[in-house]
């Protein structure tokens, strides 16, 4: 048979499950024909060759995919060539023979589904780190205690280790990869159910304490205290507040609706469902808000809240660009050397909760996490004060002492007395 004929339909076989748990079906599914095709005048091209049905016949067809100058190797023609096999298999009984091929699947059925940002955090996983290591190991040969022992010693593109959290995120992607294979029946089980990582931070989470938020208020420009106060006081993610337009507040009523998520200039859906609840503004940020969009060059129902002035109202404005030139040298005037991001503002309005001894519910429903089990986690991490405040009342009680205790900075500045109850 030529080479090119190779990728050719083969007759129908019945599915059978393998005794790995993984089912491979055969029938009519074809892999096509990758081949080098020299050329006199210009570099040598890949093409691609293989069948697509046309009128109830089967038509040869050649595609090409790139020059050499493109696509240097044969591993990157066979990348270029995935999503292609994927295209006319459409409807032909499929099963991916490797880890790349699965890939290729879930990038093109499921990713698409996804919110905008966890579209391109599930691309860097699985173009980085899961296709270069495992692409070519079949979806049987992949085992947890091997994924796991990989995770453990796992670097980033610079060559540092990678933090809990970016293994935790591989770890759950590859484990969503294979969720996809037992959702279309080519695997029996899932190998990365057994992979155990840990998502412990490096570092606590760091948040301004109501006297900095005030001093930090006080020292910024309208534009900036608004999105800082609209922020700190609804705990909208970062893109979530710079994708608001105007229509999206309804100041009579106090509410705000988050329709929607900006990442990268590209707007898209909110992160979760549950993301998408209405959002309660306290008076104070409505009066500053009307007060806002008077000030405001873009005030239509349609413009966004935060424009870029730069590009016409036409995007939302950066907001690395105001932490890095406003907000961050504010921070610096008033000697406040926490590490603050946008994400610190949402942390600082779920430990306040905590502190307030708001209900989970009411906490989920505010911070709208898709499961309780995320709030929980973060009202599990206790705040410094608190740590302090039950480490004295234990030692007190140990010793015998007095049950209040004169609580002190790491740097021995001295704090108000703290009665600490003994029930």
């Amino acid at each position: 048979m030529n080479d090119h004929l190779a990728g050719k339909a083969q007759p129908s076989m019945p599915a059978e499950p393998t005794s790995l748990g993984l089912r491979m079906k055969a029938q009519r599914y074809q892999k096509g024909s990758l081949s080098l095709q020299k050329l006199k005048s210009k570099p040598s091209t890949w093409v691609f060759r293989y069948y697509a049905e046309e009128n109830g016949r089967s038509v040869y067809k050649k595609k090409t995919i790139g020059s050499v100058v493109e696509l240097p190797k044969r591993k990157d023609a066979e990348k270029a060539v995935l999503q292609l096999r994927i295209d006319i298999n459409e409807g032909a009984a499929f099963a991916p023979m490797n880890i790349e091929q699965l890939v290729a699947h879930y990038k093109s059925n499921e990713l698409p589904d996804k919110a905008y940002s966890t579209r391109e955090s599930y691309k860097t996983a699985l173009d980085t780190h899961i296709a270069p290591e495992w692409g070519k190991q079949a979806l049987s040969a992949i085992k947890g205690v091997t994924v796991e022992s990989w995770l453990k010693k796992l670097n980033r593109l610079d060559g540092k280790p990678a933090s809990p959290a970016m293994k935790s995120k591989i770890r759950n992607v590859m484990s969503a990869l294979f969720a996809h294979a037992i959702r279309n029946g080519w695997a029996a089980n899932n190998p990365i159910s057994s992979v155990r990582t840990s998502s412990e931070r490096l570092r606590d989470p760091e948040f301004l304490t109501p006297v900095e938020f005030q001093a930090l208020l006080a020292e910024l420009s309208p534009r900036e205290r608004m999105m800082v106060l609209l922020d700190a006081s609804t705990g909208l993610r970062r893109g979530e507040l710079i994708a608001l337009r105007w229509s999206d507040l309804d100041l009579e009523s106090s509410t705000a609706l988050i329709a929607k998520s900006v990442w990268r200039n590209v707007e898209g859906k909110t992160k979760t469902r549950a993301s998408k609840k209405p959002v309660p503004l306290p008076k104070l940020v409505v009066d500053e808000l009307k007060e806002w969009r008077k000030a405001s060059l873009y005030k239509s129902d349609a413009d966004y809240v935060f424009p870029s002035i730069m590009n016409n109202g036409e995007t939302p404005i950066s907001p690395d660009m105001l932490l890095k030139r406003h907000i961050r040298p504010a921070l610096d005037r008033l000697k406040i050397t926490k590490k603050i991001g946008w994400h610190s503002f949402r942390h600082g309005f779920s430990n306040l909760l905590r502190e307030n001894k708001v209900d989970i519910k009411t906490a989920q429903d505010l911070l709208r996490h898709a499961n309780s089990r995320i709030t929980i986690d973060i009202y599990q991490q206790t705040v410094t004060e608190e740590r302090r405040s039950a480490q004295t009342l234990a030692f007190n009680t140990l010793m015998g002492m007095e049950s209040s205790s004169t609580l002190e900075h790491p740097g021995g500045e001295e704090k108000e007395e703290v009665a600490l109850e003994t029930d």
